[in-house]
């Protein structure tokens, strides 16, 4: 009987994260969930799951962390941050943490077999915003946002690092139950309003969380796909107003106002926001660096790559995943029924 494989899975008690340890359980592999000691495990209840908190602030004592433990044949390196209220903290969590995280595994002679990076779209930037061309692996990544730019500066030290194969994956919008940002525009229009920032409206891809889950796993265990990296969207194209309009109907809603505010509207909600969340320590969804983002008009991205050489293909498109994702939101009083 071939022994069980194992994984870990950083960030495994975040929204994408909890997604990848419930795919990687039901393909029977040994988890290992790396959180840090005060973070929730209420999406982590199966049985057997093995729990870490990884010491990247003490690279020495993490390495000794790594050498008590059997070599994980795959590592998924999730954890990550997309808002706070110190920029430092962007760099320090999603770009520092994964370089501290490759050489430990490497001084302590805890190499996978392959090593994944959950990066973003957002390393891109408005690359393609003028042409509104989908955008390739090949174009400049130039990223405005420093999000988008420590999610980079990741890929980098990824990219350089000699120890072990790797694979990054760049999902577009994440989006199903659980997640909270797509949450807020959802309530908003159960309220009756839907607001978008720009007078143009966006080109906007998705991806479903069990199907990103998907595709992370058929990168991982195709043995001929290393050192590469892949855009992970459902390969289908909307604009602002579509999702809205989605949403509108799936939760039945029969009026909607529609607000279409100017850049600067939006800006100036962001640094409010944001100015609020520095005050009160708790980091908004809305920001100045969020800004960037909602600035943003074209979130097209070549999906072919993934289907041609993984054989990834969606089960969920944006209106099945939207309907299971406002169904759980109804069932756990996260929206009220109409």
């Amino acid at each position: 009987m071939n022994p069980k494989k194992s994984i870990l899975i950083t960030g495994a008690s975040g929204f994408i994260g909890s997604y990848l340890v419930n795919e990687a359980l039901q393909r029977g592999y040994e988890v290992w969930a790396g959180i840090r000691q005060h973070s929730s495990r209420k999406a982590l209840q199966a049985p057997g799951i093995h729990f870490i908190d990884l010491q990247y602030d003490d690279k020495e004592a993490l390495v000794e962390q790594l050498r008590e433990v059997t070599p994980w044949n795959y590592v998924i390196h999730n954890a990550g941050i997309t808002k706070t209220t110190r920029k430092a903290d962007f760099y320090r969590v999603n770009a520092h943490n994964t370089h501290i995280l490759i050489e430990a595994l490497a001084e302590a002679d805890c190499k996978p077999e392959k090593f994944l990076l959950m990066s973003s779209l957002s390393s891109y930037g408005p690359v393609n915003d003028a042409s509104l061309k989908p955008i390739r692996l090949e174009d400049e990544q130039m990223p405005d946002s420093l999000y988008g730019k420590s999610k980079l500066e990741a890929e980098s030290f990824v990219k350089a690092q000699k120890h072990f194969p790797y694979v990054i994956l760049l999902p577009t919008g994440v989006y199903g139950p659980g997640d909270k940002d797509y949450l807020m525009e959802i309530k908003s229009i159960q309220s009756g309003f839907d607001f978008k920032i720009g007078l143009k409206p966006q080109q906007i891809t998705f991806i479903y969380v069990k199907d990103l889950a998907v595709a992370a796993w058929l990168a991982l265990e195709n043995e001929k796909i290393k050192n590469t990296s892949y855009f992970v969207a459902d390969g289908d194209v909307y604009t602002d107003a579509e999702f809205a309009r989605i949403v509108r109907e799936l939760l039945g809603k029969r009026r909607v106002i529609n607000l279409r505010f100017p850049f600067w509207i939006g800006y100036i909600a962001c640094f409010f926001s944001g100015w609020i969340g520095r005050i009160t320590g708790k980091a908004s969804t809305l920001n100045l660096d969020k800004y960037k983002i909602l600035k943003q008009r074209n979130w097209m991205c070549e999906t072919e790559p993934l289907r041609l050489e993984l054989g990834f293909f969606p089960a969920y498109n944006l209106n099945d995943g939207l309907k299971e994702t406002i169904q759980y939101a109804l069932k756990n009083g996260l929206i009220s029924k109409l």
